[in-house]
């Protein structure tokens, strides 16, 4: 193993590291909360990443994202982590999605001969998280998700816990209600029960939504890296047989 993770595998083990190598996570979202997951996943030496977004890297994501520089402004998001991945870790291998998750192209996120080890669900848009969530346990395939950071100011109020223990979130009760009519009761999430600032409009919302939210550089950052050192501590002890 490459001095490069000797202090993790002084934490792990060796043959946790190599197990990581072999390991291939997807990450759906690249935003404020996904960038931070994907960035802990990388320099954990995780071996392969698929990384999914539709978005270009924007002047309001400098404020908490992790690909966005003035000098990758209008970049694919896909393709600004990727060139980042590649100058911590040279030798993991990716697969950029520049495209957006839904039921009706869930086959190009899920090719044949395809197997994750591993879903970090931090994409915002309720119906997209619900096929992805549904999609992702239907195959087997153990999956973690983000819940609401915007609005919110306090960092240490974040969690992870099951969805059917959150409490305080209104993203929590609607994927609640959402995922029990498709029969499923339990899932791994990060989310804060604090209560949202109410903050100004500043910026105009895209078709769809009805406002954009506020938020901050480290509550974002907080909740993707809980995402990110959970599904290596799980990855980890899914090899120990823990």
């Amino acid at each position: 193993m490459s001095e490069q993770f000797l202090r993790s595998e002084m934490l792990w083990g060796q043959e946790a590291q190599h197990y990581l190598e072999t390991c291939h996570v997807a990450v759906f979202g690249l935003g404020g909360v996904g960038s931070y997951a994907a960035e802990v996943l990388i320099r954990s030496g995780v071996g392969e990443l698929t990384l999914v977004d539709s978005d270009t890297v924007a002047v309001t994501n400098l404020n908490r994202q992790l690909e966005a520089l003035h000098s990758t402004l209008g970049q694919p998001k896909t393709e600004a982590v990727s060139a980042r991945a590649r100058d911590i870790h040279p030798q993991i291998r990716l697969h950029p999605i520049q495209a957006l998750y839904d039921a009706d192209h869930r086959d190009l996120f899920f090719p044949v001969g395809c197997k994750y080890d591993y879903i970090v669900d931090a994409i915002d848009l309720v119906s997209c998280k619900l096929d992805l969530i549904e999609t992702a346990l239907n195959r087997g395939i153990p999956i973690f998700s983000a819940l609401g950071t915007g609005n919110k100011l306090d960092p240490t109020r974040l969690e992870i816990t099951d969805l059917a223990k959150t409490y305080g979130c209104p993203l929590a009760r609607v994927m609640r209600r959402e995922l029990r009519k498709r029969g499923i009761e339990h899932l791994d999430v990060v989310f804060s029960p604090e209560e949202p600032v109410c903050a100004a409009q500043l910026e105009a919302p895209p078709p769809g939504r009805r406002s954009v939210p506020a938020s901050s550089p480290w509550v974002p950052a907080t909740a993707g890296l809980l995402l990110g050192s959970q599904v290596v501590r799980n990855l980890i002890s899914k090899r120990k047989g823990v």
